[in-house]
């Protein structure tokens, strides 16, 4: 079992902004609906902006304002499926005989993101890019807890998944819309995180962990329980 507070959180999903469209949304919860949308990243300088794919902005969106006047954190990062959307594009220039961009290259790598991040806040904390399956919530706050009990004072946590091309449809089916969640841990004994394996596989949960939990904090609960293949994760808000 381990231990910590959330301070704060940030998310974003298509029509879903700000605190007070999360909570409308946290009493009768639903999917958002596939767009276009982008979140608005805006504060960044344009040439920046410029080079991020939507999952990046949305990273980039949530995570900013809870970095905002603090000093340099550690951050874990973790999506399943990363910069898939972009791999796919220079899959096809390939296919064409079209040169591979050597940008779009760099920037289709797991770990670009938080790299761009690292630069754009001048911060040479340490980062972690993971790439779990759809428990990389449980994975990433357990990871942001070894390094609250390394000593670090607090770690940014941020889960994104962006929608993958049709053509993956047969293979990935766990992504319903875009979304990013980010949480600012620290030390303390608030929440409870606990692991045990389940006797046999059951249904994933109806949404994203990140998304669930988001929902779970906006409605006061205080137990929440996800399972992903044998993995049974136990949340508990103990005050």
């Amino acid at each position: 079992m381990i231990q910590f507070d959330i301070d704060q959180w940030q998310a974003w999903a298509p029509g879903l902004a700000c605190a007070e469209d999360w909570a409308t949304w946290a009493r009768d919860p639903f999917d958002p609906q596939t767009s276009d949308a982008q979140p608005d990243v805006s504060f960044l300088p344009a040439m920046l902006r410029r080079r991020l794919s939507r999952l990046a902005r949305m990273v980039f969106a949530v995570a900013t304002p809870l970095a905002a006047g603090k000093p340099s954190m550690p951050l874990v990062y973790a999506s399943r499926h990363g910069e898939t959307a972009r791999t796919f594009a220079i899959l096809n220039d390939l296919a064409s005989g079209e040169p591979m961009s050597p940008t779009q290259f760099s920037l289709s790598v797991h770990n670009a993101i938080i790299g761009l991040w690292s630069i754009q806040q001048h911060d040479t904390s340490e980062m972690t890019s993971l790439a779990a399956e759809g428990d990389g919530l449980e994975h990433a706050v357990l990871e942001a807890s070894m390094l609250l009990a390394e000593g670090a004072p607090a770690v940014l946590v941020v889960i994104a998944e962006d929608e993958t091309p049709g053509v993956y449809a047969p293979w990935i089916n766990d992504v319903h819309f875009p979304y990013a969640v980010a949480l600012l841990l620290k030390p303390g004994s608030t929440w409870q995180l606990s692991l045990k394996t389940a006797d046999e596989r059951t249904l994933p949960t109806q949404r994203p962990h990140a998304i669930e939990l988001l929902g779970a904090m906006l409605n006061g609960q205080t137990n929440l329980e996800h399972q992903w293949e044998r993995r049974q994760w136990n949340w508990q808000q103990t005050h």
